[in-house]
């Protein structure tokens, strides 16, 4: 608290505005309600307030998971609590470890949450399950920031590529304007976001959006971990790579620093002959006939507790790098995707390259395509070779082309949504038929992704005439609504007694032409895993 007594920006003041933009479909409402929060909020609050409205958490992980999260304490009366005391309490929950951990958290989880009012602890338990989703994204967050700070959105939407973060450079912005965010560079160590891809339903398609004619990059698509990687430090030995004091920091698609979980990419990288660079990369386990392993064996390699230099024994990955954004103290954003690779072939030996062929032949790109993913790999991505590198963007300068799986599930359970969603029944628990389980079902994920209002709308409805008895949040139905859901893969799970959950589930259509015994059989998933 300041000499003053200010104790900063209201937490009650972001649920209120997170509400009102939930309310609301107009986009240029949405960015007033945000921007006159921040405004409210000042530089010292600004930071928080638009992490929170953009439903996420600084501290990224809490140990707080949604069962945590059933049973709360009664509500408070009046609010009473600002935004930094609410960080500071969630920052406090997320270093408990060791011993006894669990019930120091659930005691922690519970005196925070009997300091909220009602509203206030449904909108923190909705951050902490990642369920706020009322429309404050980063295009009207930014937009937000500009307008709170009276400066142009483009070099807001600069400034964020670069610092890697919306709310820190509401922060900048709010305090020093124009100049502030003039001042936020490319800075090595420091992650930025990274560009992604567009999607299409074919190669076809895929070559019409990114290149409209024009030859293109066609390179494969790895199911791996995406690596920022930042070279530098040290000094170059003649032409080869010894190099003296040499920092490699590797960084995943979220920003989270994981350079120790993977040393041999580290050692890789740091003999390279650069005195600095950054590189977009893509590290994957292989099987011994160079097919990927499932996507979980490399995804072990960042969230094990494993000794990570026993691991690079037992499960190397192997590095594929596919962009360059700096190299030698010249930052290569702006240049088109054809120069960036030509500079990376350079510098990378050829074998950590990711294969690609440049072509303006449809023909060419899908035996590319099909040679890909029969080789068991994810598909393509398609690249306009005259793109810059737009950071923390999806369009047409990349675009993915994967083959679409499809599954005809039945729906075992609903969740009350948050945010934008509260009222209505958003997250589907997804369940294979499966005669030799009790019940004839087996669960393998869920999914809020898909739906429409009209959908959400109608299947409230739906499930809540199907309920027969609810646990917290989770209304549990009767198995006979048919859902087809499409999803990119599957991978081996311990949370799910099929031992396999669907990964990137949405959904596509109900079938009210199928009954549930006509749904898709454990069987049938099991066959595509192979």
């Amino acid at each position: 608290m300041s000499a003053s007594g200010h104790r900063g920006a209201a937490f009650v003041d972001v649920v209120d505005t997170s509400a009102q933009v939930g309310a609301t479909r107009s986009r240029t409402a949405k960015t007033t309600l945000v921007a006159e929060a921040l405004r409210r909020a000042g530089p010292d609050d600004a930071r928080l307030v638009a992490s929170y409205l953009a439903g996420e958490l600084p501290q990224r992980r809490t140990g707080v998971g949604w069962r945590s999260l059933t049973s709360l304490p009664d509500p408070a009366p009046e609010p009473s609590l600002s935004v930094a005391e609410v960080d500071a309490a969630i920052t406090d929950l997320a270093a408990l470890s060791g011993a006894g951990s669990g019930a120091r958290r659930s005691a922690a989880v519970a005196a925070l949450f009997g300091r909220l009012t009602a509203a206030e602890q449904t909108f923190l338990r909705g951050l902490l399950t990642g369920e706020v989703r009322q429309g404050a994204l980063d295009g009207v967050l930014q937009a937000a920031v500009a307008q709170a700070a009276d400066v142009p959105v483009a070099a807001v939407r600069r400034a964020v590529m670069l610092a890697g973060s919306s709310a820190t450079v509401a922060t900048a912005a709010l305090a020093g304007g124009l100049d502030a965010l003039a001042a936020i560079g490319l800075r090595l160590g420091r992650p930025l976001r990274p560009m992604l891809a567009g999607s299409a339903h074919d190669v076809a398609a895929g070559l019409a959006q990114a290149g409209g004619g024009a030859p293109v990059a066609v390179e494969r698509k790895l199911d791996g971990i995406r690596l920022q990687a930042h070279v530098f430090g040290g000094e170059l030995t003649g032409e080869l790579t010894d190099v003296a004091e040499r920092q490699v920091r590797l960084y995943t698609r979220s920003l989270e620093d994981i350079t120790d979980r993977l040393p041999e990419v580290v050692g890789l990288l740091a003999a390279l002959p650069v005195r600095s660079a950054v590189l977009d990369a893509e590290a994957i386990a292989l099987q011994a006939d160079g097919r990927p392993h499932p996507f979980q064996v490399t995804g072990a390699r960042t969230a094990g507790r494993t000794d990570p230099a026993t691991l690079a024994r037992t499960t190397p990955v192997t590095t594929f790098a596919f962009d360059l954004l700096h190299l030698d103290g010249e930052d290569l954003l702006d240049a088109g995707a054809a120069e960036r690779f030509a500079r990376l072939a350079a510098v990378v030996p050829a074998e950590v390259l990711v294969p690609r062929v440049v072509t303006a032949d449809a023909q060419e790109a899908v035996e590319f395509f099909d040679a890909q993913v029969a080789a068991g790999h994810e598909g393509v991505v398609v690249k306009n070779l005259d793109a810059p590198y737009a950071a923390g963007r999806r369009g047409a300068g990349w675009v993915k082309v994967k083959p679409r799986h499809t599954l005809d599930l039945v729906v075992l359970a609903v969740e009350w949504g948050s945010g934008r969603r509260s009222g209505t029944l958003s997250n589907i628990h997804l369940g294979a038929r499966d005669p030799q389980t009790p019940g004839g079902f087996v669960m393998l994920g869920k999914t809020f992704k898909g739906m429409t209002d009209e959908m959400l709308a109608w299947q409230t409805q739906r499930f809540l005439a199907l309920e027969t008895h609810r646990e917290g949040y989770v209304v549990h139905v009767r198995p006979e609504q048919v859902v087809e859901i499409a999803f990119d893969g599957l991978q081996r799970s311990t949370r799910y007694p099929g031992g396999l959950a669907l990964r990137f589930a949405r959904v596509l259509r109900y079938r009210d032409d199928k009954t549930a015994t006509e749904a898709d059989t454990i069987e049938t998933v099991r066959r595509l895993a192979l």
